[in-house]
């Protein structure tokens, strides 16, 4: 599968590595443009590129991976998703240094909002609630694996991204829908940031 990233930051590069490693091509995009990427694709080697942000929308499986003020400007443009998957991998902080700030987003989920800026996308919520000093450990810890958190409201949306964990080697644990589950895994909800491990 070839999979496209919006956003090339840490959580990008992060799953970008898993993905290849598990056989997938990657394309990563940001605003700046491809050719400001070409350090970070030749890091990873010769089955990642980069692209433009509209070219990689066009793919069939996108990750959202950009720092939470970002996302309206990420997602800008792109009107036409045609059920294409939209995985959001944010989590709704303002401000990291010198502490972390969560986004009052009022009675919405981050997801949510997300879905709202990208009109035609089947959302799914993946990859946030873990961080990502845990999740470059790698998926096994000790004789378990370390849980990824899945939500979305399509299903067959959702068995894909499923599919993808288990490439990765972790364990995808299924919340359900996008508002219920999304809420629970995103930064501030009861699962978020732990180390979660299922035997």
């Amino acid at each position: 599968m070839k999979i496209g990233f919006i956003g090339a930051g840490v959580v990008a590069q992060s799953i970008a590595r898993s993905a290849i490693q598990a056989g997938h091509e990657v394309v990563l995009s940001a605003r700046r443009g491809p050719q400001a990427l070409s350090g970070i694709v030749a890091g990873l080697g010769p089955n990642a590129s980069a692209d433009t942000v509209q070219e990689v929308a066009r793919l069939e499986l996108v990750m959202l991976a950009v720092p939470w003020l970002q996302v309206s400007s990420a997602l800008e443009g792109l009107t036409n998703w045609a059920g294409r998957i939209l995985v959001d991998t944010t989590n709704p902080f303002t401000q990291y240094e010198p502490q972390l700030i969560l986004a009052n987003l009022g009675d919405k989920g981050a997801s949510e909002i997300v879905a709202a800026h990208a009109p035609g996308a089947r959302v799914v919520k993946a990859f946030n609630a873990i961080r990502m000093e845990h999740y470059d450990k790698g998926p096994k810890f000790h004789d378990g694996k370390r849980v990824i958190f899945v939500s979305g409201d399509d299903k067959d949306a959702k068995a894909v991204v499923i599919g993808l964990v288990n490439d990765f080697g972790y364990a995808p644990v299924d919340l359900g829908g996008l508002v219920s589950g999304g809420r629970m895994q995103q930064a501030g909800g009861p699962i978020a940031g732990h180390d979660w491990v299922v035997a």
